[in-house]
């Protein structure tokens, strides 16, 4: 009998301890309006890195290290990837990145997923939106959000892990400004 209320309590406090991380992540969510970060993404083995600051809801401003000065810009509707030589330009619903940067949708599935751990220090959730899979990578001690892994819409496998995050900061007005084609 005693080995049976054991159980009982340890799997409440798992239960508990769950709801608790997940509860912080979704905390951290609220309370945080844009962050400027580090980026190494890996699209299909092609690896870059650069600088990123995101705004919320859905606005993104993304410059990147030594590759033709590539800039990716959302400003909350748009999305534009420029760089020297090309200029694309999508409807920023029809990708990834319209559930990525907006947290209200993040928390509003955080809530119903079961979260799953990855190395003690990661905790990851599963997202499926408009027949995409992503998933999103939170840091266990600061609950910040470190990365993501999706398909985009041309079938690449992206990834992309953040660091040297900076929250809450006063940011330019014009940041987030589609820049114009060249």
């Amino acid at each position: 009998m005693l080995r049976f209320f054991l159980i009982i309590i340890f799997f409440f406090l798992t239960l508990n301890s769950n709801a608790e991380i997940k509860e912080k992540i979704i905390q951290n969510l609220k309370n945080t309006k844009n962050l400027n970060f580090k980026f190494e993404q890996n699209v299909n083995g092609k690896i870059e890195n650069g600088n990123c600051t995101i705004e919320y809801p859905k606005k993104i401003f993304c410059e990147y290290a030594r590759s033709n000065n590539k800039i990716l810009v959302s400003n909350g509707k748009t999305l534009v990837v420029k760089t020297i030589s090309s200029y694309y330009r999508y409807p920023l619903e029809k990708t990834p990145l319209n559930v990525i940067l907006d947290k209200s949708i993040l928390i509003k599935k955080i809530k119903s997923l079961k979260e799953r751990k990855i190395d003690n220090n990661i905790i990851n959730f599963t997202i499926l939106e408009n027949n995409n899979e992503i998933n999103i990578f939170f840091d266990k001690q600061t609950y910040d959000l470190i990365g993501w892994q999706n398909t985009d819409m041309y079938q690449n496998f992206n990834i992309t892990f953040i660091s040297s995050i900076r929250k809450n900061r006063i940011l330019s007005k014009n940041l987030f400004n589609i820049p114009a084609q060249n």
